[in-house]
């Protein structure tokens, strides 16, 4: 497992190099989760490819590939000169796709929750972990 760093918010990347996970897609999944959860949002700075590359003891190209997909996603920016930041821009779909996506989630981390022999209780304790507290208090 390489080093964790972080942006100074408290957002801190992981690798399980163990997971059979590929990196770059560790990556992709840990930006992501970030904004999902509040803890990386517009405008925040990512490390460079190659400071992340060296912290996190990775190739660079694994981490210009993460953030390659996650600009052609709309996720992050990249500003030639100073940096990689969250985006202020958000896909907006429509509510049936949207529907259809959060369901097609939703029984995916279920099965793989299932299989991995983690109870659908457990995998909903771990996700309102991952909310921010204002939200958890609905």
């Amino acid at each position: 497992m390489g080093r964790t760093p972080t942006n100074g918010r408290g957002f801190q990347l992981k690798l399980d190099l163990h997971s059979g996970v590929p990196v770059y897609r560790q990556i992709i999944d840990q930006v992501r989760t970030g904004v999902a959860s509040g803890t990386l949002t517009a405008g925040d700075q990512l490390p460079t490819v190659r400071q992340l590359a060296v912290d996190l003891a990775i190739n660079p190209n694994t981490v210009m590939r993460a953030y390659r997909e996650l600009e052609l996603g709309g996720m992050i920016e990249t500003h030639q000169g100073t940096g990689t930041f969250i985006s202020n821009k958000r896909v907006i779909k429509n509510s049936g796709e949207r529907e259809r996506q959060l369901t097609q989630l939703a029984n995916e981390f279920a099965a793989r929750a299932g299989a991995a022999g983690f109870s659908v209780e457990e995998l909903l304790d771990r996700l309102r972990e991952l909310a921010p507290q204002s939200k958890q208090r609905r």
